[in-house]
């Protein structure tokens, strides 16, 4: 079971507020309306979800147990935040936290899932909270399988765990401290290392936008995280969306 007395002896920020509850819809969620009360800053976690949420409306397959499900709220007083630069800093520590307590070596798929063994291990998102004029706090949110064994079949051949042995307070607690870090540094000071972690550059890709597929080559990550790619001769930069790989990773 998560401990929030041992997160709470982890944490770097000793003004985090931890909340560990046995079931949830979605933490984002929780943390969202916890936004709402005050100017605290808050890890929410939760041993199962009901209703876990995902990017673009897409919901996260949490059974009680075997994953990892936790949403951080963090202040914020940027007028231009960048999604894509903070999910690129949270895709790092995740990967950070799981090669620090583990033998693995995760990937990440462009903008925010990671993978091991060519399968989707962990998704994370970012979300936005404002007073009706400008950003005032992110929620951020990541669900990661451990140990869960079994999935729904719509999720057969996709997703897969660490299958590892490991303390989940220990786990959130070393994600939560890498990211406050990283969103301290400029995206210059961790790119290079999301690059070198990325399974997509150099590959054939398949971008969404409007509806409508395109063939591509991943061939960078720009400054801010975005996605350069070649299509055609042309060369485009994709700053959000959802993109597949032409060949399945193994």
């Amino acid at each position: 079971m998560l401990d929030r007395e041992r997160i709470n002896a982890k944490l770097s920020d000793e003004n985090t507020e931890v909340l560990v509850f046995d079931t949830v819809g979605s933490t984002n969620d929780v943390a969202k309306e916890l936004c709402k009360s005050d100017s605290k800053q808050y890890l929410v976690l939760a041993n199962s979800q009901t209703c876990g949420r995902g990017r673009q409306g897409k919901t996260f397959f949490s059974p009680e147990g075997s994953g990892l499900y936790f949403s951080l709220t963090v202040n914020t007083a940027s007028p231009d935040f960048d999604f894509t630069g903070v999910t690129c800093a949270v895709s790092v520590a995740v990967t950070r936290a799981i090669e620090k307590l583990t033998d693995l070596k995760p990937q990440i798929k462009w903008v925010n899932d990671i993978y091991i063994g060519g399968k989707k291990v962990c998704g994370i998102l970012v979300q936005a909270v404002n007073d009706g004029s400008r950003i005032t706090k992110l929620v951020i949110g990541v669900g990661m399988n451990i140990t869960t064994a079994e999935f729904p079949d719509e999720l057969q051949g996709i997703a897969g765990s660490l299958n590892k042995k490991i303390d989940r307070s220990i786990l959130a607690a070393e994600i939560v401290n890498n990211i406050f870090e990283l969103l301290q540094q400029k995206p210059d000071e961790y790119l290079d290392e999301y690059k070198q972690k990325s399974n997509v550059l150099g590959n054939e890709i398949i971008y969404y936008q409007n509806n409508t597929s395109h063939p591509a080559t991943a061939v960078d990550i720009d400054g801010t995280g975005g996605l350069v790619v070649e299509e055609n001769g042309k060369i485009i930069t994709l700053t959000s969306g959802e993109i597949s790989l032409k060949i399945p990773l193994k």
